[in-house]
């Protein structure tokens, strides 16, 4: 069973004290509730409800071309929907179908823009908890995400720990570095700098598409790694085949457009065709502002209180979210004697890996939601040296384009 839908939830008050009249919250399920084996799905920035494939979609598929988690979620994968009741809600901020700056504000009959309240990751938790109480959902069989969604499983820990049996947290932190912070600043300042931003009310008229699609391209550089660029790309030229738009300065006749910019200029032109720019403004805002250990004296004492079990994933080529953070928070869960595993993945795919390398990412979150942590595919890094790996994975087709 699928089913795509949206829920109102009513009048919501933001955690910066702004509210809406009414929050609608889109969302996605597969499978059947038995009163226990529900499993929610946190995206990631971009990411929508559309998480595993439908039968019944067609071009019905959220505003994104295909399922983006696919390969693990679905029948006979590794969140088996046969087995288990998947949900995947939009967040809000978010332009999947969830109440956004680019919604309708009932009060005013015009798009919210800017006017819309600041949105956290905690926001996103408290809604989710909402909608999973308007379908029937009470506690929950696990919940898992990766990038900002580990993030917002994270939350659900710290904010709704006796809901929750089993997690995941993958390719996740318990907060961004500086270096992150400081390229998400350039991507929003993209944006923003765009004339027609119109200080985010330009619905209805020119749309900064440009400002977009170079806050795309930051992001498209965060989520790959050294190895993997030189790897798909090295300095080769694209080709004279290779037409771009218009070039980007009088020089850019006499030098060659190089492969690398063929795909950058590939992605934001698809991306900006399918994503709004204040969303992007909200989302990364969300992001940058999570802190795990905020109103706590510390990580340790913010999941201090969930006695479920904690999966953290972590991928060696991943400079977004580094093997070492993810370290981190599984010491501050061992502090508290949390239960955890952190599960290395070898790969140099950078930030992508988590979506591009199902045969990896399913197994040990197959067994964590057959077993916990005991599962034979999950291993913890405590007491080990953490090693450069002596190979690598292939290079594949990154799925944040799509």
């Amino acid at each position: 069973m699928t089913t795509r839908d949206t829920v109102t939830i009513g009048a919501f008050q933001f955690l910066s004290g702004e509210s809406v009249p009414s929050l609608e919250i889109a969302y996605e399920s597969y499978g059947e509730f038995d009163g226990t084996n529900a499993v929610l799905i946190c995206h990631a920035l971009t990411g929508s409800s559309h998480v595993a494939r439908r039968p019944d979609a067609g071009d019905d598929t959220a505003g994104q071309a295909r399922a983006w988690w696919g390969d693990v979620v679905g029948p006979g994968k590794a969140i088996d929907t046969t087995e288990y009741f998947v949900v995947c809600a939009n967040v809000p901020g978010s332009c999947y179908g969830s109440t956004g700056p680019a919604s309708t504000n009932p009060e005013t009959g015009d798009p919210y823009g800017t006017d819309f309240p600041p949105v956290t990751v905690g926001d996103w938790t408290r809604a989710q908890r909402a909608l999973l109480d308007e379908i029937g959902v009470g506690r929950l069989h696990a919940v898992v995400g990766g990038s900002v969604g580990g993030m917002n499983v994270l939350d659900w820990l710290r904010r709704y720990p006796d809901d929750v049996e089993y997690a995941a947290s993958i390719a996740a932190a318990a907060r961004l570095d500086p270096q992150c912070l400081a390229l998400d600043t350039v991507a929003r300042r993209a944006i923003t700098t765009d004339p027609d931003w119109n200080g985010g009310h330009y619905y209805g008229g020119p749309e900064p598409v440009d400002g977009l699609a170079r806050a795309r391209q930051i992001g498209h550089i965060m989520y790959l790694s050294k190895a993997s660029m030189a790897r798909k790309f090295g300095r080769r030229s694209a080709g004279r085949e290779t037409v771009r738009e218009k070039p980007p300065d009088p020089a850019a006749a006499f030098f060659p457009y190089r492969e690398v910019e063929s795909y950058l200029d590939y992605q934001a032109e698809k991306f900006t065709d399918r994503f709004d720019a204040n969303s992007y403004l909200y989302m990364t805002r969300a992001m940058d502002d999570f802190d795990l250990a905020a109103g706590y004296e510390s990580d340790a004492d913010a999941i201090a209180a969930f006695e479920g079990e904690l999966l953290v994933l972590s991928f060696t080529g991943d400079w977004h979210f580094t093997v070492e953070q993810s370290e981190a928070l599984a010491d501050a869960c061992r502090e508290t004697d949390v239960s955890v595993a952190h599960h290395i993945v070898e790969s140099d795919h950078g930030h992508d890996a988590f979506l591009v390398e199902p045969e990896k990412v399913g197994p040990p979150l197959s067994d964590l939601l057959a077993v916990g942590l005991e599962g034979r595919s999950i291993t913890d890094t405590e007491d080990e040296e953490i090693d450069e790996p002596e190979a690598f994975a292939p290079v594949h087709t990154s799925l944040f384009s799509e």
